[in-house]
């Protein structure tokens, strides 16, 4: 070759550092935290970044906690884990789909209070008048605004560890029962409305 005629080289596609927070690379990526597809909201609950050190440096993978539901009774939660964040984040949300389940709603609220528990995770759920909202944080919100409460109090009484909360409040939702199946559980008959005979 000539020296004046020199190769060409690529130049790299991003030039920002590396070591980004889990939130500023979803931003980046333009990665939409909340979704709607068709009827069916998606929500990103927590995004978790692992570093395995190689001898090159650090390798990254991320993880994905989402949370999918049609706020009319159905809800599940997904757990995607990949190399990049979309892909984590897609993963998560098609396992939300498939694992959804029926939840026992009252009109906007639930039917009674209820205590769900999954490992260290325990959330407790109760009823409230309508117009209250949803007084809940973080990982219980999500699961509580994907099944289509709209009234609802919540304390998180265990672990704060994202996954185990959203376990322990879609564990709770399924605790819930109408009160007309707990009458005929108890072999009790509604006499027009008023009370039970």
């Amino acid at each position: 070759m000539s020296p004046e005629k020199k190769p060409k080289l690529a130049k790299p596609l991003a030039t920002k550092n590396t070591e980004a927070s889990p939130v500023a690379v979803v931003d980046e990526l333009g990665v939409e935290l909340e979704h709607d597809a068709g009827e069916l909201i998606e929500k990103v609950v927590y995004v978790n970044r692992s570093a395995k050190v190689v001898k090159g440096g650090r390798r990254f993978h991320f993880s994905a906690l989402v949370v999918a539901g049609d706020r009319r009774g159905h809800v599940g939660y997904g757990f995607g884990k990949a190399n990049e964040v979309a892909d984590a984040i897609r993963k998560g949300t098609e396992q939300a789909k498939i694992s959804m389940v029926t939840v026992n709603l009252k009109d906007s609220t639930i039917p009674h209070e209820v205590l769900g528990v999954f490992g260290g995770g325990r959330v407790l759920l109760r009823p409230a008048s309508p117009g209250t909202g949803v007084i809940a944080g973080g990982g219980v919100r999500a699961v509580i605004e994907a099944a289509g409460v709209r009234d609802v109090l919540t304390k998180s009484l265990g672990s704060s560890n994202a996954v185990n909360v959203v376990k322990a409040t879609i564990d709770a939702l399924l605790r819930l029962r109408p009160r007309e199946e707990i009458m005929r559980v108890r072999g009790l008959a509604r006499v027009g409305g008023a009370g039970v005979s």
